[in-house]
């Protein structure tokens, strides 16, 4: 772990990017932990312009619910954003593909979704991106918007402009986005809408909102009720859906209309007592530091691993281990200890089963080698690195880019398994890492873990 400036030292990479990379940065005296985004700018000069109009752009903003600005700093060749930490995650991770999560769950991530973008319309800022792979969570697990790399200003001293760029990510974008110039405020609201189908259902309703595609005809000619996601959904939800999902922008719910809705007024967690503890939400005992800001991944090129003979040396990883921490300094992340360990093992084990992540019955060598003949049976293409990282690449079903890395992490003489999200439809990637598991199976480990308590940590040079 190298110092940046006084006081301050790299951690690990939390994200990858087209443009750089996020790192994470700890001061060494308080163990404080700041998200960084880097950009080389000799590598990447036309980024300079961007990261200036996202950092002005977040500068305006502080909110509960979007992660805060720190500042930023320039040099000759490198431009840095300083962000909060959020160590509880990405929504998107505690979304169960094609089965979703319970309706409070969702009602009070949406609620929050919905209180973060009405906060960016008062100040004028569309965010244009808005889906689960960019929400974050708080260690009290409270909704974080992130990534203002598309965000604009639309409304300026009381005047209102039309947006004209075409941007977002294909499900979640508004259909008028795709053909003419559009208002900002009902687009950012649509994408709300989607997202609450992919909370509650676990599953995206259309490739993109465009007539030619069928299962958005059929949503506009009303012919869905037969079809997924639809009919998962219960009839009060649906219909606040149906008033958000409206193809005109005109007659789309605003941000007032949603939050006079009885679905969103409804008390779920109350009504759904056997769901909460002490009225609120199950606090989940997290031993994740990975809360990854996204930059986007751009499609790396893959050399051939047939017969390839994998020598990796974990000492010499970038990354972490976890036990406790020696020093302070060594300090990453770490959880409040739960009084009743019971209660915090039963918790935790319900936590791991819906993240992407396993342990294995085999050293890191081995499970790299059956990782990657699993892969190829499959037909994705990989590539491995000397300190176990597996990069995987492939398209989804609308012939996206698809990408995702496997990395080994020794945790206490066992070997995890912690499969990553780099590129691409945050639900589509747990589909398939659902299918490698079950083709995993073998040298998955059953047996119950012993957790000390979760801090993640690296020890300092």
């Amino acid at each position: 772990m190298a110092e940046f400036v006084d006081g301050w030292f790299f951690g690990h990479t939390l994200g990858e990017g087209a443009y750089g990379e996020v790192k994470l940065v700890i001061n060494k005296t308080t163990g404080e932990a700041v998200a960084m985004k880097m950009i080389d700018l000799q590598k990447h000069p036309d980024a300079k312009q961007n990261m200036k109009k996202e950092a002005t752009v977040h500068r305006m903003l502080s909110n509960p619910n979007i992660i805060r600005y720190y500042g930023q700093r320039s040099e000759a060749t490198m431009e840095y954003i300083f962000l909060e930490y959020a160590s509880g995650g990405e929504l998107f991770d505690r979304i169960e593909p094609d089965i979703g999560m319970p309706s409070w769950e969702a009602q009070r991530y949406f609620k929050q979704l919905i209180s973060a973008v009405e906060y960016l319309h008062g100040h004028g800022v569309a965010h244009r991106d808005l889906k689960p792979e960019n929400l974050l969570l708080d260690d009290k697990d409270n909704l974080k918007v992130s990534d203002f790399g598309l965000a604009t200003v639309y409304r300026l001293q009381g005047r209102e402009r039309l947006l004209e760029k075409r941007c977002g990510t294909l499900p979640y974008v508004a259909p008028e986005v795709l053909v003419h110039p559009y208002r900002a405020e009902p687009a950012d609201v649509w994408s709300c809408g989607i997202i609450l189908v992919a909370l509650l259902a676990g599953e995206l309703p259309w490739d993109e909102a465009n007539p030619q595609c069928p299962e958005y005809a059929a949503w506009i000619e009303a012919k869905y009720m037969s079809l997924t996601p639809w009919k998962k959904l219960d009839t009060i939800p649906l219909g606040l859906i149906r008033n958000v999902l409206i193809h005109a922008p005109v007659s789309r719910f605003k941000i007032t209309d949603i939050k006079t809705h009885r679905w969103y007024l409804k008390n779920l967690c109350k009504d759904n007592s056997e769901d909460c503890i002490d009225g609120g939400r199950l606090k989940c005992l997290r031993y994740d530091e990975e809360a990854i800001t996204r930059l986007g991944l751009s499609q790396p090129e893959f050399p051939d691993t047939e017969n390839q003979v994998f020598q990796i040396n974990l000492d010499e990883r970038p990354g972490f281990s976890f036990s406790q921490p020696a020093a302070l300094e060594d300090l990453f992340l770490s959880t409040q200890p739960v009084q009743n360990t019971q209660t915090s093992q039963n918790t935790f084990q319900r936590l791991v089963k819906r993240m992407t992540r396993f342990f294995v019955k085999t050293d890191c060598e081995e499970t790299v080698r059956t990782l990657v003949k699993t892969l190829k049976e499959q037909n994705y293409t990989c590539r491995v690195n000397d300190v176990g990282i597996v990069t995987v690449s492939t398209v989804d079903r609308r012939k996206m880019p698809l990408v995702f890395k496997a990395i080994m992490v020794e945790m206490d003489g066992q070997i995890l398994v912690d499969f990553r999200l780099s590129k691409g439809c945050g639900l589509e990637f747990k589909r398939r890492f659902i299918r490698i598991k079950e083709r995993l199976d073998s040298v998955i480990f059953k047996g119950s873990v012993t957790w000390p308590i979760a801090v993640a940590t690296k020890t300092m040079p």
